[in-house]
């Protein structure tokens, strides 16, 4: 990793924001030899959004090195993010983080865990166009994100104290969002939960539905010990026995999540839920996700739902696949103890689910 000097002068200045580069499409230019795109010195940022000098505030930046692709990531990238954040958390009013698009939804989800008692912004954004390209949605989301992160009211407290994604004009919680769009401008949507603001003329925010809770007595604690031994079982027809077999009974796997169809129905047959039970009784952490986009978890409405939840499924409520991991890893990380995993994973912990 590595600090880049400051892209303001040192002055006392009513407001200061980190942008923190790890890597993605926001931050590549094509090279004008060869035409292929390759990262740009972050410290040149004001070159490429002049309008960030127009904000009457601090812009620091901090760029990892090596950046990391989005497909690259790993828990090392949120442990490193999340302790940066609290070293430097009394030095700033909010963090940017600039993050490649195809797996921000699960960063953004687990850092909303790791952060506990959050009571500054942690606004995630990125591109899916190049910020040197002439039609690239990065100046933008870069633009709404700084003045969201920075963002306070009339008593001088943050406006959105959690961890979201700030795409394409709109604010999403961020372990409430899914990537949609591969090739879009609109690449996120949060299905089950009501936008947090939205950026036309003005940044419209919908406080009703942003978390207050943090302590302003207390300072930020970050939890850094995770256990990522989940596995994730995407029902489908056809789907084989020994699959099945391989994933929920796998020596590697302390929990597995369920992709279930609909409400949370599973396949009937004799086999596939004697594979279950025979998991559950191994002391396995098994959670139903739905695959549907919207709505939610109950498997007290049909047969099928509720002979997973007799042989010891949990529910997962509404929640995504990408919070319904990092929950995991986080509370397994916590907690050595798979009931107490288990019983903490039907409690709404950080906004992720509706209960």
């Amino acid at each position: 990793m590595k600090l880049n000097f400051k892209l303001f002068p040192e002055k006392e200045k009513p407001t200061a924001v980190l942008l923190i580069y790890t890597g993605g499409t926001i931050g590549m230019k094509a090279d004008p030899q060869d035409g292929t795109l390759k990262p740009f010195d972050f410290s040149g940022i004001l070159e490429e959004v002049p309008e960030l000098r127009k904000f009457a505030m601090r812009i620091d930046s901090y760029a990892f090195n090596p950046i990391i692709d989005s497909s690259d990531v790993e828990p090392s990238l949120w442990q490193s993010l999340a302790s940066l954040i609290r070293e430097r958390y009394d030095d700033y009013d909010g963090f940017v983080v600039l993050h490649g698009t195809d797996t921000m939804a699960y960063s953004a989800s687990v850092l909303s865990f790791m952060l506990e008692n959050l009571g500054k912004p942690v606004i995630f954004t990125g591109s899916q166009l190049p910020i040197g390209e002439p039609r690239t949605d990065g100046k933008e989301n870069i633009i709404s994100a700084v003045e969201i992160a920075t963002a306070k009211d009339s008593h001088g407290h943050p406006m959105v104290p959690e961890v979201c994604i700030c795409f394409n004009s709109q604010l999403l919680r961020g372990n409430r969002s899914v990537k949609v769009n591969a090739t879009g401008f609109d690449a996120f949507k949060s299905p089950n939960y009501p936008l947090l603001a939205t950026a036309g003329i003005n940044i419209k925010y919908n406080n009703s539905f942003i978390h207050y809770g943090y302590d302003r007595r207390k300072g930020l604690t970050i939890h850094t010990l995770l256990d990522t031994r989940v596995s994730v079982l995407k029902l489908h027809p056809g789907i084989t026995e020994q699959a099945v077999r391989d994933i929920l009974l796998g020596d590697g796997s302390r929990a597995v999540i369920l992709e279930t169809y609909g409400s949370g129905n599973a396949p009937s047959r004799p086999w596939f839920l004697s594979l279950v039970r025979e998991a559950a009784s191994r002391g396995k952490i098994l959670l139903n996700v739905t695959q549907c986009l919207s709505g939610d978890v109950d498997m007290d409405i049909y047969a099928t739902g509720r002979a997973l939840k007799d042989a010891g499924v949990i529910c997962g409520h509404d929640i995504t696949t990408e919070s319904a991991l990092g929950k995991l890893f986080y509370l397994m990380g916590e907690h050595a103890d798979n009931e107490k995993v288990k019983d903490l994973l039907e409690k709404n912990l950080k906004g992720e689910i509706s209960k």
